[in-house]
């Protein structure tokens, strides 16, 4: 398995009691959550990938299958013109084991279905086959 872009932050480096990243390496976004209006805020990006002006979004849950409203309207809306897919998948991040996928792509999104880790695969490789070939605008990834 090729591993391009891992993250190398090793929490037991540094001894007992070390920091670990998000104290360490993540920057802290909600210090800016007073320059936005009403609940507005940054999120985090669990993923993200651009082909040929095409993004691909990646939002990990471990905990539950339901986004919050906030990041399903964003979804939604960003997906709108075709430009950006999203897949949603839920299962345990120490295991990779995945129990459920959605996705969202032109403004919509599809039923949280129960799914493996090599159905996230395909859909991964389902939009880069028509990224690669600057289809996405006329051809639904999923």
């Amino acid at each position: 398995m090729s591993k391009y872009n891992v993250m190398r932050w090793d929490c037991n480096k540094g001894g007992p009691g070390a920091n670990c990243f998000n104290k360490k390496c993540r920057p802290k976004i909600e210090i800016f959550s007073d320059c936005f209006p009403r609940k507005i805020s940054f999120g985090d990006v669990d993923g993200i990938v651009e082909i040929n002006a095409c993004g691909l979004m990646f939002e990990w849950k471990s905990n539950t299958k339901n986004l919050e409203y906030g990041q399903k309207t964003m979804y939604k809306n960003l997906s709108l013109l075709g430009v950006l897919s999203v897949i949603h998948v839920v299962g345990n991040a120490e295991t990779m084991e995945v129990t459920h996928m959605a996705t969202f792509f032109r403004g919509r999104q599809s039923p949280l279905r129960p799914a493996t880790i090599e159905d996230v695969k395909d859909k991964i490789r389902k939009w880069v086959k028509l990224a690669e070939d600057r289809k996405l605008y006329v051809s639904s990834p999923w």
